[in-house]
């Protein structure tokens, strides 16, 4: 048992509990939390440091870095009312990670750690689990569980360009524990985390490079995408989009990266490289296929509505899966899991109103469905588009920097989708969730009284925009 959790050394151990859980990240608790308050006998078994993904290298210490450099950003557009002037500056990097670093320590801690002794019915044990004919053997112990629930999540994967083996490379995890901030900083990958992480990096004052095979953020609306692409662009981030890798090689001082475009090859010159290309479940050595446990394409556990894999007593959850790759997510399926492998399969997953968000400046928020999925799906899609600079609130900050576009059904009026970029779009996307579980009309959404001079607003106004021109509207006109 690890010593983190030497609180549960006096709690009796079993070798056959009611339900296994492969993971100790955040699937893997709200499993083993949700079994437990249910009467389960569980056992975690835990691989490396207790906490999972989000807490300790994803989520919240490239979240506490982002809001550090956003300081930064917002001083040196200060000028933008008259008779203001501010300057911020990082005058010591190291403090900077090391408070970044204590954050991580602490939320470790409080949410996992310290939960642990409030239940009595939950085990933890270290070790790699690998599933076996008389069971999963944990390190050098052999548990016979009734069930099992797979939550290991995923871990960072490299792009195939000739030569990344041979370079040193950061991760998104290894980036945000330099002690030393780099001055130039190649990031390869447009997708969530090398836009969040790029953009930190540049309002930090590192000179950044951040190239894609495609668009940035593709998953998203081509208009969000494009729009993205020119606010990084002014903060003077280079954007290379559409591009063709060919090989990267260490030179003095740093990496260079040979990639084509239309037809003409170019280099990119930087002192490190950030691969930020997506990841991959973590499911290598585990003795899974051999046990009757199938993947997926991408390496993801394969798992019916109701989180079961293709063995009848193992369930799986989170990144592991290979989809909806969010911390929530995998608390959400952790929950829905652990109520199956207890009463059978009653709870469906249901990923209809899921929402994303990139905590870029401004941030993209999204749920439901673009205009082209709702077009593949069949419907006649009709949408609306309204950009900041029609939304008080945004007028009145003097920054108007973004869009918000809803996406609905022609012939029933009901909505399908909305796609946010805009200052803490984050917190705007959560109205659109509950109007979507509630399956509104565009026309119900812009007919509810929202507070004057919010962000949320803006969603008013885009309901709105489906039918009349809002500009030539008073302030708020219903």
């Amino acid at each position: 048992m690890s010593d983190c959790c030497g609180s549960n050394k006096a709690k009796e151990k079993t070798t056959s509990p009611d339900l296994l859980v492969i993971g100790a990240g955040s699937g893997g608790f709200s499993a083993a939390i949700t079994a437990a308050e249910k009467g389960a006998n569980v056992v975690i078994a835990g691989e490396g440091t207790i906490g999972g993904t989000c807490v300790n290298v994803g989520c919240v210490p490239s979240k506490t870095m982002i809001r550090a450099t956003e300081t930064l950003h917002q001083a040196s557009r200060a000028a933008r009312f008259d008779g203001v002037e501010a300057n911020a500056k990082i005058t010591d990097w190291k403090a900077l990670v090391a408070q970044k670093q204590a954050l991580v320590d602490e939320l470790r801690g409080a949410k996992y750690i310290d939960v642990l002794p409030a239940y009595e019915n939950v085990s933890y044990v270290e070790g790699r689990a690998v599933f076996t004919d008389g069971g999963v053997m944990v390190g050098d112990e052999l548990y016979a569980p009734k069930k099992v629930i797979i939550a290991t999540g995923s871990s960072a994967s490299l792009p195939p360009i000739d030569g990344m083996l041979s370079v040193p490379y950061l991760t998104s995890t290894t980036a945000l524990e330099l002690q030393q901030q780099p001055k130039s900083l190649l990031v390869i990958g447009g997708g969530v985390i090398g836009v969040e992480l790029g953009q930190m990096f540049a309002r930090a004052g590192t000179k950044v490079t951040i190239c894609c095979r495609s668009r940035l953020v593709p998953e998203t609306e081509l208009e969000i995408s494009e729009a993205l692409a020119k606010y990084l662009q002014d903060e003077n981030i280079d954007v290379c989009a559409g591009i063709g890798y060919q090989k990267i090689e260490e030179i003095d001082g740093g990496i260079r990266l040979t990639h084509d475009k239309n037809g003409e090859t170019r280099t990119i010159d930087a002192e490190q490289v950030l691969v930020t290309t997506g990841r991959k479940p973590n499911t290598t050595n585990m003795g899974l296929e051999e046990n009757g446990i199938k993947l997926i394409k991408n390496g993801g556990v394969q798992v019916n509505e109701y989180m079961q894999t293709t063995r009848e007593d193992v369930y799986a959850v989170g990144d592991v899966t290979g989809t909806d790759m969010f911390v929530y997510m995998a608390a959400y399926g952790g929950k829905l899991a652990a109520l199956n492998t207890l009463d059978g399969n009653k709870n469906a997953y249901d990923n209809a109103a899921m929402p994303s968000v990139i905590f870029t400046d401004p941030q993209v928020a999204d749920v439901g469905l673009t205009e082209a999925q709702a077009k593949e799906q069949g419907y006649d899609a009709k949408t609306s588009v309204i950009t900041l600079d029609h939304v008080p609130r945004f007028i009145a900050a003097r920054d108007t920097r973004g869009l918000i576009k809803l996406v609905a059904d022609r012939k029933t009026d009901k909505l399908l989708g909305a796609h946010i970029l805009a200052p803490e779009a984050g917190d705007l996307i959560q109205t659109v969730v509950i109007a979507l579980k509630a399956e509104m009309t565009t026309e119900a959404l812009a007919s509810t009284i929202f507070p004057y001079l919010t962000g949320v607003e803006g969603l008013k106004l885009a309901a709105q925009t489906f039918d009349k021109d809002v500009s030539k509207l008073s302030c708020c006109a219903g």
